[in-house]
């Protein structure tokens, strides 16, 4: 190739050549080893929000806050009853949507939403701020509401009032994840081992024997994920997890969040008579 003249000075074509190529690079990166793209999973930006009144029989509604994240991002909730500062909180059995209803247990509480986001990459979750303390309705219309809801469904429930086994359920019962704890009772960054507590019931607070429980914490990678357990006559079950590298997911972590799922074998994984819910734990790094 002919030699090109540049103020004054000719330089070889290819010399010319190469230093275009190393710009370009420098504009545009270049591949490292064949690494994939980054993936980028929801990571919530401001904390979820509540709206409405802390009130018996007043609703609720949920604001996911904002997040980053490949879109589209999906939402899923959960509600917790927690003490009158806001600590010890407990998930509030089938509270999952962006709305709750007040009722009369929660007097004298407050409440929080703790929001998922989920996309292809990843999930993070994130918890609101606990509500002023709730106080009692001013009306009795609401507490007529409030007893209405206690009526048992016995409908594909055997008869009796003792343990149930799995497989004498069927639809329209489903299975109802209503009590939970974890040993020790605030999580710090020396619990290397916690042992969370789980109770299956159905038909209006029966236990369940056989159900497969299976629980997580999320944000992913804070503490193992154990093999599905299987409740007793009591209903309860109890599976152990190991402190991760993620643990804390946040310098101010408050709360450890699990999603837990109750199911019968060879049921559909999404369907069938089984019971999905978001609880959480308190979290304390002061110690």
């Amino acid at each position: 190739m002919r030699p090109i003249q540049i103020k004054g000075r000719k330089w070889p074509t290819m010399v010319l050549l190469a230093c275009a190529a190393l710009a370009i690079g420098a504009v545009f990166g270049t591949s490292r080893n064949g690494s994939a793209a980054t993936t980028v999973k929801p990571t919530n930006q401001s904390s979820p929000t509540i709206a409405g009144t802390a009130q018996e029989g007043q609703t609720l509604t949920a604001g996911n806050g904002s997040w980053s994240g490949t879109t589209p991002i999906t939402f899923t909730y959960q509600w917790s009853r927690c003490d009158q500062n806001g600590k010890n909180c407990a998930a509030i059995s089938g509270a999952t949507n962006n709305t709750y209803t007040v009722t009369h247990p929660d007097i004298g509480n407050t409440l929080l939403v703790t929001v998922v986001g989920t996309n292809s990459d990843g999930t993070d979750g994130q918890a609101s701020s606990p509500t002023a303390v709730v106080t009692a309705a001013t009306t009795t219309s609401t507490t007529t509401t409030t007893t209405t809801t206690t009526t048992p469904a016995t409908a594909g429930c055997p008869s009796g009032n003792g343990t149930i086994q799995i497989g004498d359920l069927s639809s329209p019962a489903h299975l109802a994840i209503d009590q939970q704890t974890v040993t020790p009772g605030l999580i710090t960054p020396s619990a290397q081992s916690i042992q969370v507590h789980f109770r299956v019931t159905a038909c209006a607070g029966r236990p369940v024997q056989g159900a497969l429980v299976y629980a997580t914490a999320v944000p992913f990678n804070q503490y193992s994920i154990p093999p599905e357990g299987t409740t007793g006559s009591d209903g309860t079950v109890v599976l152990t997890m190991n402190q991760k590298a993620g643990f804390p997911a946040a310098r101010r972590q408050e709360l450890l969040v699990m999603f837990v799922r109750a199911r019968r074998q060879g049921d559909d994984i999404n369907g069938g008579i089984a019971a999905r819910l978001l609880v959480s734990f308190p979290v304390s790094l002061k110690k």
